[in-house]
């Protein structure tokens, strides 16, 4: 590598390129730039010679064409160690650029704007950016390419310390960062495209291309042999989990994330404040409350207090004193909400351990896609946002649901869409009371929301994620206490259950809508 005595400096994001510019120019690097980066570096003081002035070539177009030139491309791709190269490039009067520094037009921040045309987007594709990104990560043998201002300090470091050359496993650290950078860009595009084509801003894609971007290690996965890390796609966007951020307590694990975002998604379906305990990816206790978050998180609590020892909490309103109090009389592992009291804070500092994330929930971010792996490949779905206010809710039973029943059963379907299959929850209007998760059989799921009920299950309703294939789910509800029913409908039997229902003196209601959550 020889010593770095050009760079080109050409970036979208600002951010600490006038600190990398001085420390070029400190150097004695002459600094190439165009537009509005050469403009920022002149008034902060920086010599900088535009790329128009180096090729002898204005920028033309509108300003889509500046750097796509042989005498930058050539400085770029040229290997001065290799004598044609550098024979070529002196009769042609092409100097070797050791460093370049770019960052590409903000595609992603665009789009994402409300009302964005599809001209506008296209004009921020970035082409001779990602031109210079890929030529100088090809040629790293000879270049330095910076896409990330973090990296500005580490690359002064090393200049100053290695007399203007930068070492090899830095280059190509550098290049491995470069190449994900262009691919994260050209996946946002080519997502955004197939969306425009088909006319669906929410259509599955024909080819699907996740950018990932590690947003930090975590100590192990599930289990301690596994390896894990967190990975954001794209800009951590506002309302997801990615983009919380953790106010005290231990570094959050895997399982913590896997939880949090369980809490999140059952906490933003409540409208009234409400709190949900989250126990291995499975609510054992929801609630919500009118006018008092502390009682919410009490009644959740109160639903399977010993499943709620150490699980995750999440709550859809900010945290008060009084709230704070009742999380910290028991051992909880973590606490997601929108925004916490300095009272609340002050009090739960006192559990060092327990971990507070902080999201506003009012910018809630689109349900997307969910992935799931497979051999091979993976299985993409829409997730599931349904709602009730989405079906047409039908009595099949002789008697219809009174008005109480009515809003016990759509509370307890907001909850069981968040349960495991088969899924069973009763619940009262405010409450839920029993919750079976994850079982092969789903009476087996009735009978153990009922054995895991500490509060009276006599009057509560009883909601379903899918259709009851036999009568003795209903029979058993029936035995329990619960007095109404709510699920999708659909199977051969099921005027074998709706009789059962009738005989019970129960009422049902038909979704059409089903819940599975594998």
């Amino acid at each position: 590598m020889l010593k770095v005595t050009r760079a080109l400096v050409s970036v979208s994001n600002k951010e600490g390129v006038v600190e990398l510019g001085r420390g070029l120019a400190a150097l004695g690097i002459e600094i190439l730039s165009t537009g509005g980066t050469a403009k920022t570096l002149a008034e902060a003081g920086v010599p900088v010679t535009k790329v128009s002035a180096a090729t002898g070539f204005p920028e033309i177009l509108g300003g889509r064409v500046k750097t796509l030139h042989p005498k930058i491309h050539g400085g770029i791709l040229g290997r001065p160690g290799l004598e044609s190269d550098r024979a070529e490039m002196e009769r042609e009067g092409i100097t070797p650029i050791g460093i370049v520094a770019v960052n590409l037009y903000p595609f992603e921040a665009t789009i994402a704007k409300a009302g964005v045309t599809r001209d506008e987007a296209v004009e921020q594709i970035d082409i001779g950016g990602p031109a210079m990104v890929r030529a100088s990560a090809k040629n790293h043998a000879w270049v330095g390419i910076v896409v990330d201002p973090s990296d500005y300090a580490v690359v002064l470091d090393e200049l100053r310390s290695g007399g203007g050359v930068l070492t090899e496993p830095t280059r190509q650290r550098l290049a491995g960062k470069a190449f994900a950078h262009t691919a994260a860009y050209d996946s946002a595009i080519a997502a955004y495209l197939a969306r425009e084509e088909s006319g669906d801003a929410k259509a599955l894609p024909g080819r699907a291309i996740f950018a990932l971007e590690k947003v930090q290690d975590l100590r192990y996965g599930e289990n301690p042999h596994q390896r894990a890390a967190l990975y954001r796609s794209g800009p951590a966007l506002a309302g997801t989990l990615v983009a919380a951020k953790q106010l005290q307590g231990k570094e959050l694990s895997f399982n913590n994330l896997l939880d949090l975002e369980a809490a999140l998604r059952i906490a933003r379906d409540l409208a009234d404040p409400g709190a949900v305990v989250i126990k291995h990816n499975n609510p054992c206790g929801v609630a919500r409350h009118a006018s008092s978050l502390a009682q919410a998180y009490r009644d959740a609590r109160a639903t399977d207090p010993d499943s709620a020892f150490g699980g995750v909490v999440g709550l859809n309103r900010p945290v008060d004193a009084e709230t704070a109090a009742e999380i910290g009389s028991t051992f909880i592992e973590a606490v997601i909400a929108p925004s916490f009291s300095e009272e609340a804070r002050a009090a739960l500092a006192k559990k060092t351990n327990l971990r507070l994330l902080e999201l506003p929930f009012e910018s809630a971010a689109a349900a997307g896609f969910d992935v799931k792996p497979v051999s091979g490949g993976f299985l993409i779905q829409d997730a599931d946002a349904g709602t009730l206010a989405q079906c047409t809710p039908k009595v099949v039973t002789k008697r219809a649901p009174t008005d109480a029943e009515w809003e016990a059963l759509r509370f307890a379907w907001i909850v069981v869409k968040h349960v495991k299959s088969n899924a069973i929850v009763y619940a009262n209007a405010n409450q839920t009371v029993g919750i079976g998760a994850g079982q092969m059989s789903r009476v087996d799921s009735s009978r153990i929301a009922v054995s895991k009920a500490k509060l009276p299950l006599v009057g509560t309703v009883l909601a379903s994620d899918a259709f009851f294939p036999f009568r003795d789910g209903v029979d058993a509800a029936a035995k329990a206490g619960a007095v109404a029913v709510i699920q999708p409908g659909g199977s051969v039997r099921d005027e074998e259950v709706i009789a059962a229902a009738d005989e019970q003196g129960m009422a049902m209601v038909f979704t059409g809508m089903r819940h599975f959550k594998h």
